[in-house]
């Protein structure tokens, strides 16, 4: 019986979905995208005594970043994980788009860094990561194939794709990036993204407004 416990957070008054991955065994727990007014998601962490060893960020805009400093508070060795191509946008509030909203927003450097391919283990389980790049240079999302599960921060949403309108976004890499590396998962693929509810690679596939297989 699988032992992944996955946990969604809806963040702030931007609504980002915060994610905790544990592994229920050894009570290891990675956070993906802890956005604006993390409470929620940290006082779980504390309630059920997780070990936070990583955090993983599908890409570095500033609502997906913005509780990183809260977290390190409470476990000040944990890993920062982000693609390479976004290594630079933690520290700059004008890459990470806070400037541009008027609010400066940044977080640590990371301490390592990700590629397409990049495979993370946490229990007995290897989390895929996936480059998708275009609604920022280095999006990413991370894939369990076991479990079907998909973290697709704002690359895929339900019925929706992620905005492709800031300055280092690309609307053409975008729908390449989900044809090539989203829609060609199993249809039961559960996808969890950035924002919003759940849905499935099949039924985005099928009935996705703005990108088709």
């Amino acid at each position: 019986m699988s032992e992944l416990v996955l946990k969604c957070f809806s963040l702030g008054s931007w609504m980002t979905n915060g994610y905790l991955l544990g592994w229920e065994e050894t009570r290891e727990a990675w956070v993906a995208d802890p956005g604006f007014s993390p409470e929620p998601l940290l006082d779980y962490i504390q309630r059920e005594k997780w070990n936070v060893t990583k955090i993983l960020l599908t890409h570095a805009h500033l609502d997906h970043i913005a509780g990183i400093k809260d977290l390190l508070i409470l476990f000040p060795e944990t890993e920062i994980l982000i693609h390479k191509e976004e290594k630079r946008f933690l520290t700059d509030p004008s890459l990470n788009l806070s400037a541009l909203a008027g609010v400066s927003v940044s977080a640590p450097e990371p301490t390592g860094t990700l590629e397409d391919g990049t495979e993370l283990l946490l229990g007995d389980l290897s989390f895929t990561v996936l480059h998708t790049p275009g609604h920022s240079p280095g999006g990413a999302c991370f894939y369990q194939a076991r479990e079907g599960i998909l973290l697709s921060g704002d690359t895929l949403f339900e019925g929706s794709v992620g905005r492709t309108d800031f300055p280092t976004s690309d609307t053409e890499a975008l729908a390449d990036s989900i044809r090539r590396k989203l829609y060609v998962l199993p249809d039961d693929t559960r996808v969890f993204p950035g924002h919003g509810p759940e849905t499935l690679i099949g039924r985005e596939k099928r009935s996705n407004p703005f990108i088709r297989a």
